[in-house]
């Protein structure tokens, strides 16, 4: 018995690097505009190492791209959008759902963001 139990804290230890890992992928986005009109399109994360990634945005029209970085299950990004900078920062949720606040340098306010796997 006292097997059984050591062998599942070693499993569920071993578990921690691979979540790290799994933030990278392709996600569904859900967000609304500092007006709170509603947007919806898509974002891919690769990663570049087991805490930094690259990240781009699909919605509607827009393209925009930046980098970002995980620290437990804090999750931020600083992107461009034309040109201008900004810097979306969500929390990850259990179901590796992404839910977050994003600006604008220079504008006053923030939107919400949801980015879903998938």
């Amino acid at each position: 018995m006292k097997f059984v139990v050591i062998a599942a804290f070693f499993a569920a230890a071993l578990a921690t690097p691979a979540a790290a890992q799994s933030i990278g992928g392709h996600y569904k986005v859900a967000g609304t505009n500092f007006d709170g009109a509603p947007y919806s399109g898509e974002a891919d994360i690769a990663l570049t190492s087991q805490t930094t990634c690259e990240i781009k945005w699909t919605t509607g029209s827009t393209e925009s791209s930046g980098i970002c970085m995980r620290n437990d299950d804090s999750f931020a990004a600083g992107y461009v959008i034309g040109d201008k900078i900004g810097l979306v920062i969500y929390k990850l949720m259990a179901d590796g759902t992404l839910n977050g606040l994003w600006t604008i340098a220079g504008q006053e306010g923030n939107g919400t963001e949801v980015l879903t796997p998938g």
